[in-house]
């Protein structure tokens, strides 16, 4: 039987630690999905077409990886795709905390679907998203922290809030 793990999340941006879990995670599973969540409540940086195109552009060609989209509910959509297994990162304590919560509930409404959690590599630990948005809105460098692609994007994305009197 063919071993997939569903790895969620808003991959707003797109962090190496993201891809540091992915990486690890490809040489455990037989596929990765990557899976970008369509959340209409959840106000993004990136709109949802915007990081399914980013993800699926930096992670083109990389074997046993698929990049998708869902919206509902997680253990539903990792059912319909087959996956036994929801794969999680964990940054620090308070990652745990929430991602402990999420998993019991998943476990309850999916009792076979099994939650993993991978601790991202030490020097990724700091990354957030909104810390990356914050130095890119102030000019700083990320080229350590995201692909160069998700930096161009995201260099993109400000000059035209700030051309559109939005920032």
């Amino acid at each position: 039987m063919e071993r997939i793990a569903v790895y969620p999340g808003s991959f707003d941006p797109l962090t190496y630690g993201h891809l540091n879990i992915i990486e690890r995670g490809r040489l455990i599973f037989d596929k990765i999905i990557v899976a970008v969540a369509h959340n209409i409540s959840k106000k993004t940086f990136f709109d949802f077409e915007e990081r399914l195109g980013i993800l699926r552009e930096v992670l083109n060609g990389i074997d046993k990886v698929e990049v998708d989209g869902f919206e509902g509910l997680l253990v539903e959509y990792a059912k319909r795709k087959n996956a036994t297994v929801i794969l999680r990162g964990i940054r620090t304590v308070s990652d745990f905390e929430y991602e402990f919560q999420m998993a019991l509930a998943n476990k309850m409404l999916s009792p076979s679907m099994e939650t993993m959690f991978m601790m991202t590599d030490a020097k990724y630990s700091y990354l957030s998203s909104s810390l990356i948005k914050e130095i890119v809105h102030f000019g700083g460098s990320v080229s350590s922290m995201v692909p160069p692609l998700v930096e161009k994007k995201l260099r993109e994305k400000f000059e035209k809030m700030q051309k559109g009197g939005i920032i």
